[in-house]
């Protein structure tokens, strides 16, 4: 009898336990089931009219068009007119005034060879990064793609800068190859099966230009985008039992203008195309095919990771962002640009601080809160993304870093994106770059944009004023009738703060 009470006061004690154990696991597994995935696709001088869903005509991709019919269409996200500091407002959350990285620097000078691989200018090792805070949060992080922040034996290496994983391109300049020697995973120089060429030469003196056979030389047996994709989707496989963020940035459609034979087949004799033998970077037998093709490929690599999500049961619980780092490049490399209206509607190129520049496509998807066939006029930049992911996620933003700076110049999009909540504005977007119009600046102020070239000579050089809502080609300068609205927009392009490389500003040397 005694024997009995015990044993039912045990299954007592072991049933209350379970139903403890069972209630912890639920709502904790729930806090942590609700943690979204981030996956953030980011392509490489794709300009905002280069997609079907942004007004693209010549292009084929329906992946990507299938991305905002089924989530939300922006039309007015600005990225940094030139790469390198893109991806560092994305990763840091600062504007041009604030950001460390302003331009592409290229340590060792412009050195395409293997040996000469060195990078660009590396971000500090104690640089607070989103992928960092979520690190630490309980994220695996990982980069697969271009990195352009920092080269081999530097502090910019992505797995010191908050990255769990990095596979891809460290430097920018290998990056010009699509059929590198070798890629990066973490510090490990993983080699590839590509005979080394150089990714700017000139076509041979004396071969025919008209015939194929003379171009199979600028390519090789592994494409690199090819091996990334791959990379990308077993990684989303591995890490699908908990929370992820994976930035994707292949570098495709950026020149030089090499894809595989298989993805060239799509536009077989669909253009009227005649060969680019020198332009720069690499001979191209069919600039118009490859660069249509090159932009469908990168179309495939979508539709493979959101199958993926799809198959995993991962794609309710996942944030999809597609978007560029920059807008398309006028001509650069042979690329049929203008051909294709490759900025769609807006006034200049890659490098500017024109909307042709900086205005790109972006898209989000996520099933389980945004509702299809969304779109928002709502102005957005890549410096957003940093506080838009760490809200999303759960992650506390460090109030000062370790250098005392504030941490982000961004706005969490978080309403935007799930419809709930007063979404807050900027009061003001800025832009820069030394290198540009003997230097550039830009300021947009609700409708109005103030743009000033030539600051480098003259850092109150006047400023060109345009209503981009009634002027959206920044054609018509009202700076005359609107002297206060100038007024003020100088007075931001002064509150820059100084960068630490004296070429990055444009009031050297009088502050110095």
């Amino acid at each position: 009898m005694k024997q009995a009470r015990f044993f039912r006061s045990l299954g007592g004690l072991v049933c209350g336990l379970v139903f403890l154990v069972g209630l912890y696991t639920f709502t904790y597994g729930q806090s942590v089931q609700k943690r979204p995935n981030i996956i953030f696709i980011m392509a490489d001088d794709l300009g905002y009219g280069s997609l079907g869903c942004y007004g693209q005509t010549r292009i084929q991709t329906p992946n990507i068009d299938a991305l905002a019919k089924n989530g939300l269409k922006f039309t007015q996200y600005y990225a940094d007119p030139i790469c390198s500091p893109s991806r560092c407002g994305l990763l840091t959350g600062k504007d041009m005034a604030h950001a460390y990285i302003r331009d592409n620097y290229e340590i060792g000078g412009y050195d395409f060879s293997d040996e000469g691989e060195r990078g660009q200018m590396p971000l500090p090792n104690n640089t607070v990064t989103f992928p960092g805070l979520l690190q630490n949060n309980g994220y695996v992080t990982a980069l697969i793609g271009k990195w352009g922040l920092g080269g081999p034996g530097s502090t910019g290496i992505p797995t010191q800068l908050g990255f769990s994983y990095f596979f891809g391109y460290l430097g920018q300049r290998q990056a010009h190859n699509y059929y590198p020697t070798h890629l990066w995973r973490g510090t490990e120089r993983v080699p590839l099966d590509n005979i080394y060429f150089s990714p700017h030469q000139s076509f041979p003196k004396g071969a025919d230009p008209d015939d194929i056979t003379n171009y199979a030389r600028y390519s090789g047996n592994v494409y690199s985008c090819d091996t990334m994709a791959s990379d990308a989707i077993r990684f989303i496989k591995e890490h699908k039992g908990q929370p992820f963020f994976l930035e994707f940035s292949p570098t495709i459609p950026h020149v030089a203008l090499q894809v595989t034979r298989q993805a060239l087949k799509r536009y077989e004799g669909m253009f009227d195309d005649k060969p680019s033998p020198n332009n720069g970077y690499l001979p191209c037998f069919r600039p118009r095919q490859t660069y249509a093709a090159m932009i469908s490929l990168l179309d495939d690599y979508v539709g493979q990771i959101m199958q993926t999500l799809k198959e995993e049961g991962l794609a309710d619980n996942t944030l999809v962002i597609f978007t560029s780092d920059n807008g398309a490049p006028d001509g650069e490399g042979g690329a049929p640009t203008r051909y294709f209206d490759a900025n769609g509607p807006w006034r200049g190129f890659k490098g500017d601080v024109y909307e042709g520049g900086i205005r790109v496509p972006m898209i989000a998807s996520w099933p389980a809160k945004i509702k299809p066939g969304s779109v928002t006029d709502h102005p957005t930049t890549i410096w957003d993304m940093f506080a838009t992911f760490c809200s999303l996620s759960g992650t506390q933003i460090p109030e000062k870093s370790i250098a005392g700076a504030v941490q982000t110049q961004g706005i969490s999009i978080e309403s935007i994106l799930t419809g709930k909540g007063q979404q807050r504005s900027h009061e003001y977007l800025y832009w820069e770059l030394a290198s540009h119009h003997n230097g550039e600046q830009a300021v947009r102020l609700g409708d109005w944009k103030g743009i000033r070239l030539g600051a480098k000579n003259d850092p109150d050089a006047p400023i060109a004023l345009y209503n981009i809502k009634a002027d959206p080609a920044e054609q018509i300068n009202q700076a005359n009738k609107h002297p206060d609205l100038v007024r003020k927009i100088d007075e931001i392009m002064k509150r820059r703060i100084l960068s630490h490389l004296n070429e990055w500003n444009f009031e050297y040397p009088a502050q110095q």
